[in-house]
């Protein structure tokens, strides 16, 4: 007897993972399926601390909208089969027309101007691009992701990718005007 897989959607997956079963863990929902994720290494840490208090810093300075860290969820995608995708973003960016008013306690229902990913070696490759493909068809303008080990960041947009050397300056683009940080200072020395 072959047994057909279960698919959940993300009302189901956020009353699962808000048990006892599911603290401290991370999670996402992937088409779905739960899938956990590793935990990030102090290098991953570091870098998304350097990129939040830059970023944070701008946005509230400017009174732009809001900064959220830390694996927060949005809803990326609900489907009709039930195949549902809540993905966790290690940084997102929200403008003050984007961001409800106050923010959730349950996953995003709307979309980041900017998310940003920091790769670990424990990412594979085809979701990070079903990931990038997801935010972006879901209305994500820009993601950033960055990899460490190559000291690059590619920044995503609907109109393709841009590949962002050490020596380059990393822009808010239209997303967030005058904001910029050396690709050099993501990665630590």
């Amino acid at each position: 007897m072959v047994m057909e897989r279960q698919y959940i959607g993300a009302d189901k997956f956020i009353e699962i993972v808000g048990g006892p079963e599911y603290e401290g863990r991370a999670v996402e929902l992937v088409r779905g399926v739960i899938v956990e994720m590793s935990m990030p290494n102090p290098e991953h840490t570091e870098i998304l601390s350097r990129l939040h208090a830059r970023l944070a810093m701008y946005v509230y300075d400017n009174d732009l909208g809001r900064v959220a860290v830390g694996d927060t969820p949005y809803i990326v995608e609900r489907n009709s089969e039930g195949k549902d995708t809540v993905r966790g973003l290690d940084l997102s960016f929200l403008s003050k027309s984007t961001a409800p008013q106050p923010l959730p306690r349950q996953p995003m229902t709307v979309m980041p101007d900017l998310a940003v990913e920091v790769i670990s070696s424990s990412n594979e490759a085809a979701d990070i691009r079903l990931k990038i493909d997801q935010l972006l068809e879901a209305g994500a303008s820009v993601i950033w992701v960055v990899y460490p080990d190559m000291r690059i960041v590619d920044v995503h947009t609907a109109s393709g990718v841009t590949m962002l050397k050490e020596d380059d300056m990393l822009s808010g683009e239209d997303v967030l005007p005058g904001f910029e940080i050396p690709v050099a200072d993501i990665s630590p020395s």
